[in-house]
Formats: structure tokens, sequence, C-alpha cells
């Protein structure tokens, strides 16, 4: 809110001490959780956290400074007003999302740490507000994203659009890096708790236990801040913050004896109340597939349907903010047990994997495999590919093939690697025909490294980024185009523009790849001989300066020592 209103709201305040106002009567800011259940057809379970906050303040006016903070955290408002962010998204990723198991995630993510951030058009120096952020959002989020340089970051020119408002163009205002070898501890997930309202003491956060969450197959968790409008007419704007944490319990990770499902199984602890800040506080199970694959209890009558990902969707709704949701125990447990074997789960239309093919450590070749399972449906898709400048490709050995046919890319975007100062970008915009598979090859030659820019562990290899698939993918059903605020939190974070397809970003594997790497036991070698050499010799002339000869006297035969004795015995001089 503006600084006079701020003033004259703070006049109206019979008293500063012992008082204090709860909210500017002219700021609407609110907080929204959301947990969606969504059982698997093997037996695994799909859980997905959302938290959105919701604040119509504007960071980015000409002479707006902003002091007062409900619920949007201070240290991420601090960071858009700073930086001039005007859309920010980061996550930390433990692992790989099987989508021809597990279907596709409300909102995808790649193995490791992801981050993009579009910046205001009037900032002069993109590149050193971006190392600057960075190393701030390296100390708020306890990662490691200080190792983002410019050797690994590029600027994609239609692959990563606002989600928000505005339809910025220049994409010399955008910057998207990754690290794939990025690793997701509990010292990632405290700071990111720390930033919900109520933290983990209240609502669903209390789930949120971090020995349980990464006990999973895959966990990850983001952040995500853009302009967005607060109705269908877009007369006002706020800014969202949505934290969303996704994570899948495998059933023989967990130990489960069978195909049997709880809260207090899954995260060790079960709901006792919603978060007092939160105006809407709600768990949805996914009952699509209920009775025939699982039994769900409590029973609820509230049901929702929404198209999701091009699929309509029937979900048991649980309202947190109602006592009868908690029963007697005022406990809420919900169980889930499988009937049966689940069968087979439908294949999603877009799939991708990506594999490095050759032999030897100094050429080798790229492939990416895009499958298109629509049976009578073609759809182009934008691919994206960052590849580190230490993989020299040979642009000129770029295939892409379908049905062994030629498929000639109808948008081809390269930007070439300089050593050591920027990566590979490549993007193709490719037409898929109907259920077909479309392979994307490239050759690339391996570059030597100085011996200071390898990792500790070089023989383990250099991890390469996925590969991101972008496509708007027909929908079996007719997308909701309408803008309501009632709609659930997991249908409603990419807008709908048409009915007839939605979008879908699909990530692919990162990459190992062996790099010719020295052998890095010859300097403790060459330091073991050469100690080994120094002291023998060394120390050898040493000896040979610093020691004291003496004569050393004959000794005599043993018949004249006898003598002696016997002499020395009898007290007459000694035998010489």
């Amino acid at each position: 809110f503006r600084l006079s209103s701020l003033i004259g709201h703070i006049s109206t305040c019979p008293s500063l001490i012992g008082q204090c106002c709860q909210r500017h009567p002219g700021s609407v800011d609110e907080f929204q959780e959301e947990l969606v259940i969504r059982p698997l057809h093997s037996g695994d379970i799909y859980a997905s956290f959302q938290f959105r906050t919701l604040w119509d303040t504007d960071f980015l006016q000409e002479g707006q400074k902003v002091s007062h903070y409900r619920l949007f955290p201070k240290s991420l408002g601090q960071v858009l007003s700073k930086f001039s962010v005007r859309e920010l998204h980061i996550s930390f990723t433990q692992g790989f999302w099987r989508t021809m198991q597990w279907g596709q995630p409300f909102i995808p993510s790649p193995p490791g740490a992801e981050l993009w951030v579009w910046f205001h058009d009037t900032v002069s120096d993109v590149d050193g507000n971006w190392k600057e952020l960075t190393n701030v959002l390296s100390g708020i989020f306890c990662a490691s994203l200080n190792f983002i340089d410019l050797t690994n970051t590029v600027q994609p020119s239609a692959s990563f659009k606002p989600l928000g408002l505005g339809n910025a163009t220049d994409h010399r205002f955008l910057r998207y890096a990754t690290l794939p070898r990025e690793i997701v501890c509990t010292e990632n997930l405290t700071p990111w708790k720390k930033l919900l309202p109520c933290g983990s003491k209240a609502g669903l956060a209390v789930l949120l236990k971090s020995e349980k969450l990464f006990h999973s197959s895959f966990h990850s968790q983001a952040v995500h801040i853009r302009p967005v409008c607060q109705d269908e007419q877009c007369t006002s704007k706020a800014w969202e913050l949505r934290q969303t944490l996704n994570v899948v319990f495998d059933l023989y990770t967990a130990g489960q004896g069978k195909k049997e499902w709880s809260l207090f199984k899954m995260f060790s602890r079960t709901l006792t109340e919603a978060c007092p800040l939160a105006t809407s506080s709600k768990v949805y199970v996914d009952i699509t597939d209920n009775p025939e694959l699982f039994e769900l209890s409590p029973a609820t009558p509230l049901l929702s349907q929404a198209v999701v990902l091009g699929d309509r969707r029937t979900y048991s709704v649980f309202d947190l903010t109602r006592a009868e949701t908690f029963g007697q125990l005022r406990s809420l447990n919900l169980l889930l047990r499988w009937k049966g074997d689940g069968g087979e789960m439908l294949r999603p239309l877009l799939h991708a994997e990506r594999y490095v093919a050759g032999f030897g450590l100094q050429t080798g070749e790229i492939h990416t495999v895009i499958y298109n399972n629509h049976p009578y449906r073609a759809f182009p898709v934008l691919l994206m590919d960052s590849v580190p400048w230490y993989l020299q490709l040979y642009i000129h050995t770029l295939t892409v093939t379908s049905k062994s046919r030629d498929n000639k890319p109808s948008y081809i975007h390269y930007q070439p690697a300089k050593d050591r100062h920027r990566p590979h970008l490549l993007e193709m915009l490719i037409q898929l025909p109907p259920h077909s598979m479309t392979e994307v090859t490239v050759q690339f030659e391996r570059a030597l490294l100085k011996w200071t820019e390898y990792t500790p562990d070089p023989n383990h290899g250099f991890y390469v980024g996925s590969s991101v698939v972008s496509a708007l993918v027909p929908s079996m059903v007719a997308m909701n185009t309408n803008f309501t605020q009632d709609q659930p939190l997991f249908s409603s974070f990419v807008p709908v523009k048409e009915e007839s397809s939605y979008f879908v970003r699909v990530y692919t594997e990162p990459l190992l790849v062996n790099l010719p790497t020295p052998d890095f036991s010859m300097p403790y070698n060459v330091i073991c001989l050469t100690c080994t050499v120094v002291a023998v010799g060394y120390g050898s002339f040493y000896n040979l300066l610093t020691r004291t000869f003496q004569v050393d006297e004959p000794s005599l035969p043993l018949a004249k020592r006898l003598a002696n004795l016997i002499r020395r015995i009898r007290g007459v001089p000694l035998l010489t």
C-alpha cells in the first residue's frame, strides 16, 4: 500500500504502545492452503501441497516503499524490490519424476535446482542483478545457488514466457539456470517452511516432517512469485507467492506390506486444525478411480470436479475450516485401502527421454526422444537444450527424424558457447506426428579442462541439465477458461486461454558425461618418490657431515683376558 495511506492509518490508531493495527483497511492480502492426494495405479501415492499468498502492493512502482508486511514474507518482498524482479521461479528437486508410471505432475520441475527470473525492463545491468540475486537466494534457501554464473546461465528466446501479467517478449531480461547436481536436504526445507504465515505450527504444514518427506521416491519444493489479476476484468492486481511441495511415497521404500495408505503412515501426523490466518484450507482426494481401485475413509459428502491436464477428475473435499471435518476426536486421518491390482494407467500424451551414445572419451552423441501418444492429433513442441561449453556441439550434425523420415524444425534458435564464458543454447519448434516417436540427435566433442576446473570427484562424471519440452497438448475435454476465485489451486497455476488445449512442460533426465580425466594420483606418487629420494640422499650426506669418528682399539684375545682377570684378583700388573 502507499506510504501516505500508511501514515494516515497510523494516525488513526489510538496508541502504538499496547495496541497495534492488524492490517491496513485498504490492503487485501489473503492466504490459502491446499493438499491434493492422488492414488497411483502402481500402489504409490502422490501428495501435492500448495500454499498461496496474495498481496495487492506494487514493489515496482516508482517511489513506492513497502515497510509493512503481514502475510507476505519480508525477505522475499525486499528481494523483489531491490532487484526489480517481475517474476521469480525456483525449485529444488530430489529424484526424477517417472511420467510413464505416475502421469503428469501438477507443476513439473527438473532434478536438482532450477531458477528462472524475469527482470523489469528498467534494469540496466541484468547480469549484475542476476549475480547478486543468486547470492541472496542462496542465503535465503541455504542452497548452492551461488555456483550459478555466466557459464551455466542462458537467455531462452521462446521456452519460458511469463506466467503472470505482462506479455514480455524481450528475452534480454530473462535468465535461466539449473544445477542438476544440487542435493536437497532438511537445510533447504526449513527456510522454505519459515516463509509460510503459520510456519509449520498449524494447518497443512504440520505434515511436513523432513524425516518422512526425504524418505520417498520423489520430492520437490518450489517458490513461484508473479503479478496476477484479482478479478476477471483485471481491475485490481496483486503479487502472488505460491509455495508448492510435491512428494511421491513408494510402496516398497516405505516398507508397506500391503497397499494401504493414511496421513499418519505418510507423514507420521494427522490434521487437527487449519492455519488461523488462512481463508481457505482444504484437502482434495482424487476419487476418479474409486471404488474400482481403492476405498476412502472417512467419506465426505463434499465433491468437486475439475479439468486437470486435459482430463476431468472428481475429488472428495475435506474443508479444514469446518469443525465437523475432524469429528469427535478432533483429528483427521484419511485412509486409502487398495482393493486389488491397479491395472494399467493411461499413457501421457507427451513424454520425453534423453541419453548419451558413443564410445571413448573424445566424441559422443546426445539423443533426445519425444513421444506423441495422441492417436490422431499432431501438435508442435518447443525443445530447449542448454549444454555446457566443455561439450563442443557439432551443430551441422543435428538431425530430427519422425517415423524414419526427416522432420525439419520450423524454428531454430542456436547460440554457440564460449569457452569458460557461456553454454550452448538450442531451441527448436518441432511438429510431432500423431502416435509417433521423434528423435533429435547431435554430435559433440569433449574438451580438455584445466586441472583446477575438475570437481573433487572427477571420475564420477559431469552433469548436464535436463532438456525442456514445452507444448500445448490437445485436451480430451473442454478446458475451463473462465476466471473464478473458487478454482482449486492445483488447476489454476498455468492460465488457460483455449478450451481445446492445455500447456504442458516436460523435463528429461539429466545426463552424466565422462570427460578426459588426468591421473590425479600422479602428483601423490611424485611427492612420495621425491620425499623418499630426498630423505635417503640428504640423510646420508647429513650423517657424514655431522657424525663424530673415534678410534676403536682392538680387543684382547680370550686367553689374555682370563689372565688379566686372575692378575687383577692377585693384585699384580695386567698384561698388555
